[in-house]
């Protein structure tokens, strides 16, 4: 559960509900993004020196050799760099390097769901035990409360993470994470409060299949990927591989027997099976993808004008800053829309304003803390970006955002697993 300082069914209509599902809409062939157009040049020097910094002391309190970073600031320019090594003493990083994208797929998951449901496929309201076999017990818990993290349904992977240690090549049938996350106790009563349970969008991908007919492999690239160009973004097989040909290496660091951290030689998790993210986290990209896949999601590019996606928010937690909502199978910070998240190797965070049309997405390859740096890096990266001086004939945008880069940097320092060097 995330916080903020992280703590047969209906078998025999089966027939028909899939026939009247393949009868929905089809995939938009191209999606355009509605952000303000992008000065062609690099950020200024001074911001580029800030935001390397935040990067920089982000991967030494995570134990990261590695990272990538993009900064899209529309009126001022660019920043798009690898920073660090492959792994101790290994070749530097670039900005081309594929990796996992972790919790971004929870995203990409609901943005097939919010596609269907605005074709006719299915309702937002429809229970989940319409579209996914097995779940007697569960028509309390809706498609919506899935994708708005509310279903109150508890986590697979917690449970699950030291087989993943032992063998992460193995290959997890949805059906086998379902079981595990569902026998774990209920975090809450359905639509009171957000919980952000992996299980969630594991199953919203199950119900896609179902209404589709197809695999939700084939589901991102027909409906997410294909349409916004994202050509390095896709959901792999369950064959256990690297994220890319050209992947950023990725490494776990764990407690040894003194409760230290392994800082200096951490787990390679490069090579894993994609089967145990699935629907949740199991997409791979790159960080032009990302980027441009955060705009996408923050401006609604894959959906009808007018969708009510983020139109009701529910708070993150008890303790979360009033800005810090989650709905639609996204996060809100303020004026920002994304996901962060975390999976074998790598923490990932990725944000964009709708309105500025400023993205920012940031790769760190260890995933032994807590996955909440990705959450607050992505925000110190875009409080300094929100203030990089326009370029000629261009204006700095009014809005500013309810934080400060050094509180998440203090934020960061908080959640600290490899502290510098004093």
């Amino acid at each position: 559960m995330r916080g903020w300082r992280r703590s047969a069914a209906i078998v025999v209509a089966g027939a028909s509900i899939i026939a009247v599902a393949l009868s929905g809409c089809t995939p938009q062939a191209s999606a355009s993004i509605d952000v303000p157009e992008q000065v062609q040049s690099s950020l200024p020097d001074d911001t580029v020196t800030q935001l390397r910094d935040a990067v920089t002391s982000a991967m030494a309190i995570t134990g990261s050799t590695g990272a990538i970073v993009g900064v899209w600031a529309p009126w001022s320019g660019t920043w798009v760099s690898g920073l660090g090594t492959q792994g101790p003493g290994g070749a530097e990083v670039t900005a081309d390097m594929g990796f996992r994208a972790a919790d971004v797929t929870r995203a990409m998951t609901c943005d097939i769901v919010y596609e269907l449901a605005a074709g006719g496929t299915f309702s937002l309201d429809d229970a989940v035990s319409t579209w996914v076999s097995g779940l007697p017990g569960y028509d309390d818990i809706t498609l919506r409360e899935l994708c708005d993290g509310t279903s109150g349904l508890g986590a697979y992977q917690a449970t699950l993470a030291n087989q993943v240690l032992t063998n992460p090549d193995r290959a997890w049938s949805d059906r086998e994470l379902m079981a595990y996350g569902i026998a774990s106790p209920r975090l809450n009563a359905p639509g009171a409060a957000f919980a952000g349970s992996d299980t969630n969008y594991l199953l919203a991908g199950m119900a896609v299949e179902r209404a589709t007919g197809e695999k939700l492999d084939d589901l991102i690239a027909e409906r997410v990927a294909g349409p916004l160009g994202l050509d390095a973004t896709s959901l792999p097989g369950p064959a256990a591989a690297a994220p890319s040909a050209n992947a950023l290496n990725g490494y776990w660091s764990l407690r040894g027997g003194d409760g230290a951290w392994n800082c200096t030689d951490p787990a390679d998790f490069t090579v894993t099976s994609a089967s145990f993210g699935a629907g949740d986290s199991g997409v791979v990209t790159d960080i032009t993808d990302l980027g441009r896949y955060a705009q996408a999601l923050a401006t609604g590019a894959l959906l009808p004008d007018g969708n009510d996606r983020f139109s009701a928010p529910v708070p993150v937690s008890a303790d979360a800053p009033t800005w810090f909502t989650a709905a639609g199978g996204a996060f809100q910070a303020g004026s920002l829309i994304g996901q962060y998240g975390s999976a074998p190797g790598y923490i990932v965070g990725a944000f964009a304003d709708p309105s500025t049309g400023m993205s920012v997405a940031v790769v760190l390859n260890n995933s032994g803390a807590s996955d909440m740096a990705g959450a607050w890096l992505a925000w110190e990266l875009a409080a300094i970006a929100s203030k990089a001086p326009a370029a000629d004939g261009r204006t700095v945008p009014e809005a500013g955002l309810p934080w400060t880069a050094q509180q998440m940097r203090d934020n960061l320092g908080t959640i600290a697993i490899c502290p510098p060097a004093q």
